[in-house]
């Protein structure tokens, strides 16, 4: 008999918000990214240069790939980018000429003040709060605002579960939320044995997807309603990714993930199919494996987007993960396994540290 399993995130980097449009929940973390000084258009010199972000606006899409961002540019939000820009706000008013850099709590006080309504009215009222999107300010980093800058933009990135930024490709006003990627992309493992950003899958990590699917319209599926579907056809996604493998005798089991209602209120109804090692007889986290079960011999992958392999690293995060040291009463991915011989357990792994 086949062993299968699910994993499902419980949400372990959200902040609960006010009640505007009544009570929601919305991801209020980001990496709270600055923009460097000069950043502009190649080819301009420094004292030319209009940095991109100082004329954005709602709409507008910026996307870099140095690490201190200094080649940021506007770009067309159908192309690959980082950040897409919900709001404009201006938090002078709060912190004067004197005021310090805020620090990190800070930051997110200001994302959940000046940001979390903007960017709820910008997705017409429908955010996944355990979807792809986080909400954060991009702020004028420590030197423009010891010279007095106090606009930030507020907007959407998608970040992975370890909070790693990975790029987004078209307006996410129109696109599904739902927390799902590509065939094909490992996610890795932390030394807690939860789920980290997408690594390339020659390294130690906790899952490798094998496929998505989008669960039928309708009203929400309970649990098991949602669970015997994937069961299914998870098993048939693995089988054809991997060629037909004996996972089992691999040390590996197939898993997915389910949509909470949340998410289904949101329109997000697709889920991940996904590969992971066998867990470990304490049931306490995940079990690190290496190397990928796609078939060799298999027809390249078609995706939706170039693969979301790496996350993409920065200088200048003035923010945390809200599941690592800076939220201890957090915990990474909750872990639920079951097969026909087993009961349904579920425990709950250390918080990231």
């Amino acid at each position: 008999m086949s062993m299968s399993a699910r994993w499902f995130r419980r949400g372990d980097h959200l902040v609960m918000l006010g009640a505007f449009f009544g009570a929601f929940t919305l991801l209020g973390l980001s990496t709270f990214t600055s923009w460097p000084v000069g950043a502009g258009p190649s080819g301009q010199s420094g004292t030319e240069a209009v940095n991109p972000v100082y004329a954005s606006q709602a709409g507008d899409c910026l996307n870099w790939t140095k690490r201190n961002l200094s080649d940021v540019t506007k770009v067309d939000c159908a192309a690959q980018h980082m950040f897409e820009v919900t709001g404009v706000a201006d938090i002078g008013s709060a912190y004067g000429p004197q005021a310090p850099f805020p620090s990190d709590e800070q930051w997110q006080k200001i994302s959940e003040e000046h940001c979390a309504k903007p960017s709820l009215d910008y997705l017409g009222g429908k955010f996944d709060p355990f979807g792809k999107y986080t909400v954060g300010p991009l702020n004028p980093g420590e030197r423009l605002w010891a010279e007095g800058q106090r606009g930030v933009r507020c907007g959407l990135q998608v970040a992975g579960p370890a909070g790693g930024l990975l790029p987004a490709y078209g307006t996410a006003r129109t696109q599904d939320q739902s927390d799902v990627y590509d065939p094909g992309v490992c996610l890795g493992i932390t030394e807690a044995r939860g789920v980290a950003d997408p690594v390339d899958c020659v390294k130690p990590h906790a899952f490798e997807i094998v496929g998505v699917v989008t669960l039928p319209a309708g009203d929400f599926p309970s649990l098991d309603k949602q669970d015997k579907i994937m069961s299914g056809e998870c098993a048939r996604i693995a089988a054809e990714y991997s060629g037909g493998i004996d996972f089992r005798a691999k040390g590996l089991i197939v898993t997915w993930d389910n949509r909470a209602a949340e998410s289904w209120a949101a329109g997000s109804q697709r889920a991940n199919c996904k590969v992971g090692a066998t867990p470990t007889p304490d049931n306490t986290g995940l079990t690190a494996w290496e190397g990928s079960i796609r078939n060799p011999n298999a027809p390249p992958l078609t995706t939706a987007n170039p693969p979301q392999t790496t996350a993409v690293q920065q200088d200048e995060p003035t923010g945390a993960p809200l599941h690592s040291s800076s939220a201890p009463n957090s915990t990474t991915s909750s872990v639920v396994t079951s097969s026909a011989d087993k009961p349904s357990t579920t425990t709950e792994p250390s918080p990231t540290r």
